[in-house]
């Protein structure tokens, strides 16, 4: 059996090997002809998975190692009786550490004091929850908006997108890219909740691109309705809109669920429903994934070091600007280099990865709140 996987599945060779030849390719090589004679199709976001992929082809089991499925046609896969599953809440943890890294910068920078910030948190699933625990633990007046949630469990603790415009000083989203059905989010963030937003808010987008409306966030950024603006992914990805990552306070190429932990948590839940499909026994290997032995000292150090030293979000910031260098604005070079900066990422641990010492007082609280492995 030929299963035809993304390259940037990590361990997907030595997980998948024992249930057929496996065949790894960079997502956006996958065509008609690479997958023709494959019977089990490995994705991440950037392959879209359609009729001008599948037809024809052997393939009877799709999987995505990823949390979103916008990229998927499942309508079609029905049709054909193919198999079909995904990652939810893969990278979650993730996503909350990247939000709580990019906090603690722009706190830094004296943008905002976090313990007198109210942030609204729009979409409250798998990764919207955990960045709600993250924010609290910072000390964070939180609101949640998320309509079904509220549809399904009753109104109290949730609010309507307008709250959340007017009432926070930081907006960030959370959400699916829906272009219809009851709750679309496609430009959820327009012209329209930009005008709405408190003067002088902080925008964060990590979800999709096409969540905002790159035009209303640069109209907001340019005007000072939006105060900062950190943007982990872009309409048209990957040849973004390099005018509005300069406007950027913290840019980032869509990699803020790209922690190794998050990753390989994905090929984990994608390994074990194809198992299940086969109707086989997952034989997942023990020392996945592997503990490096991460440390870090913050005798006379601050929270925000912490998480710089597990993840430095500017870092990523600096690396993007200048490899998408916006004076030569060649869409087909800033697509290689944005696609080139997701494969060449360096591995990332999460915070219940690293040890740290040295913390006290109210600082040591927080860090055990993040999830780091306390000591001493």
């Amino acid at each position: 059996m030929l299963i035809v996987a993304d390259e940037n599945i990590p361990f997907a060779p030595q997980v998948f090997a024992p249930l057929g030849d496996v065949r790894t390719i960079a997502g956006r090589d996958m065509t008609a002809d690479v997958v023709r004679d494959a019977e089990l199709l490995l994705v991440r976001s950037i392959t879209r998975v359609d009729a001008k992929l599948l037809e024809g082809s052997n393939v009877r089991f799709v999987a995505t190692a990823t949390i979103g499925t916008d990229h998927v046609d499942q309508e079609y896969l029905k049709k054909r009786g193919i198999a079909f599953a995904s990652a939810p809440g893969s990278n979650a943890e993730s996503v909350a550490e990247y939000i709580c890294s990019a906090l603690l910068v722009l706190e830094s920078r004296g943008l905002v004091e976090l313990a007198k910030a109210t942030i609204g948190i729009v979409g409250v699933g798998n990764v919207g929850s955990r960045v709600a625990r993250v924010c609290r633990t910072l000390g964070m007046n939180v609101l949640l908006n998320d309509p079904p949630r509220a549809r399904a469990e009753g109104p109290d603790g949730f609010v309507d997108l307008d709250t959340v415009a007017v009432q926070s000083d930081i907006v960030t989203c959370h959400v699916p890219l829906e272009k219809g059905g009851t709750d679309p989010t496609y430009h959820l963030v327009d012209e329209g909740l930009v005008a709405k937003l408190r003067p002088g808010a902080i925008v964060i987008n990590s979800s999709r691109g096409a969540v905002a409306d790159g035009e209303a966030l640069k109209r907001g950024k340019g005007d000072g309705t939006i105060k900062a603006l950190v943007l982990d992914v872009f309409e048209n990805e990957p040849a973004i809109d390099l005018k509005l990552m300069v406007m950027c306070d913290l840019v980032t190429p869509h990699i803020a669920g790209y922690s190794y932990d998050g990753k390989v948590t994905g090929t984990r839940m994608i390994y074990e429903a194809a198992c299940a499909f086969l109707e086989i026994e997952p034989q997942w290997p023990a020392d996945l994934p592997p503990d490096d032995g991460l440390s870090v000292d913050l005798h006379g150090k601050k929270l925000v070091d912490a998480v710089r030293a597990s993840y430095d979000i500017e870092a990523d910031d600096r690396l993007m600007r200048e490899r998408l260098n916006p004076n030569t604005p060649d869409g087909t070079r800033t697509g290689a280099a944005f696609d080139r900066l997701r494969k060449e990422y360096p591995r990332r641990r999460e915070f219940a990865q690293w040890r740290v010492s040295g913390a006290s007082g109210d600082v040591r609280t927080v860090v055990a709140g993040l999830g780091f492995r306390v000591e001493g």
